[in-house]
């Protein structure tokens, strides 16, 4: 029985989690989680999972279910993330909460010594020099959750990184993968949320339609498998199929493929190096696919891609510019204060501004990431 601390339990990796959970209930146990305002939500998994532990975001809430639920503990806010985290009856934590905030729990979960099953890119991106040098430090295994790195990662299995000679990371092109920048300047909220293949939270949605999603995975490929910028490229495959490969030395390539379903590369997380059978999931029958198809990708026609490859190149401050700044344009679009093309701006402007601090401490990500949200807002 492996026992599961889950940051973010009411999003959709989250959701998701709490299924595999549930349908190996003989192999895992919730033992704690946290959730932001889903209250409702959040009051079901705790009859159904009784766990020990539960960190909500107000402390209004935290009083409410505490007196409902008085044999289980609660807390609240961003200490209470930390207390999930690093839950001394957990084994593993599954970081898939939104956002830099789940940045300070991961390093605090790896300090104790705990696997970290990661679906929090904005915690690589913003400080994975960090990360990763604690996570050697404690021996800790940092287990990658988004279906791409997981397809590394599988593809990898019993291979010498030596020997690596690039990644290839797949891309859906999300919502507007077919039109052309003339087409996007009015596009809506809602014709950015109908994405085609993954059923993802709000803002994951956006980022996949502006192509920022794939850029945060590309910064995070670098850091989870230590290979160079030059050496990680994105193919646009439309069907979501090979959810990514890595070309070997000899000009051998492996692909990992399958439905587009999130459970299963959440469950290998989970159940590695071992696997479990997922009786829920849908096959994949390549005979009724029929076809796959793949493009290059066009950077000047999603930029946030290229801005990626540019911050994660420069290295420093510059990802934790790249994603403070997309994460306050994204909200803000979401809010209708801005249009869609204007994040792409917001960005830009933020990273043109930004002068660069190399190998920056813990305190200097944080100021940074906090001067360039509230610049952002300053030019809505």
């Amino acid at each position: 029985m492996k026992t599961i601390s889950l940051l973010g339990a009411t999003g959709s990796v989250g959701i998701q989690t709490i299924d595999i959970i549930r349908e190996h209930c003989n192999e895992f146990q919730l033992a704690a989680f946290s959730v932001g305002k889903n209250i409702e939500l959040a009051r079901k998994l705790i009859i159904e999972f009784k766990p020990l532990l539960v960190s909500v975001q107000e402390s209004s809430d935290c009083a409410l279910l505490r007196a409902e639920f008085p044999n289980t503990k609660f807390t609240f806010g961003n200490e209470g993330l930390i207390e999930v985290a690093v839950f001394e009856k957990s084994d593993i934590l599954v970081n898939a909460v939104l956002g830099s905030v789940g940045l300070h729990p991961t390093l605090q979960a790896i300090e104790c010594g705990k696997v970290i099953a990661i679906a929090n890119k904005e915690t690589l991106v913003t400080a994975g020099h960090l990360v990763i040098e604690a996570a050697k430090r404690n021996n800790v295994p940092l287990l990658p959750v988004d279906s791409e790195h997981s397809a590394i990662f599988q593809a990898l299995q019993g291979e010498m990184d030596k020997n690596i000679e690039r990644l290839i990371l797949t891309a859906s092109g999300g919502s507007f993968r077919d039109r052309t920048r003339a087409e996007l300047k009015d596009v809506t909220v809602e014709q950015a949320l109908n994405h085609p293949n993954w059923s993802m939270g709000a803002k994951i949605t956006i980022d996949s339609a502006t192509m920022m999603n794939k850029g945060l995975e590309v910064i995070e490929a670098h850091w989870l498998f230590g290979v160079p910028f030059e050496k990680i490229d994105v193919l646009l495959h439309k069907e979501s199929i090979i959810h990514s490969m890595v070309e070997f030395h000899d000009s051998s390539i492996i692909a990992q493929l399958g439905t587009p379903d999130m459970r299963v590369p959440i469950q290998y997380a989970l159940t590695y190096p071992d696997r479990l059978p997922l009786r829920s999931a849908n096959r994949l029958n390549l005979g009724e696919v029929g076809k796959l198809h793949f493009e290059e990708m066009d950077l000047k026609r999603f930029r946030c891609l290229d801005f990626a490859y540019h911050a994660g190149k420069i290295g420093g401050t510059m990802p934790t510019v790249l994603n403070a700044a997309n994460e306050a344009a994204v909200a803000a679009f979401l809010k209708g204060k801005i249009r869609f093309l204007q994040i792409e701006d917001l960005i830009e402007q933020a990273l043109n501004k930004h002068q660069v601090i190399e190998n920056p401490s813990l305190a200097i990500i944080e100021e940074v990431d906090k001067e360039t949200r509230q610049f952002v807002h300053s030019l809505l």
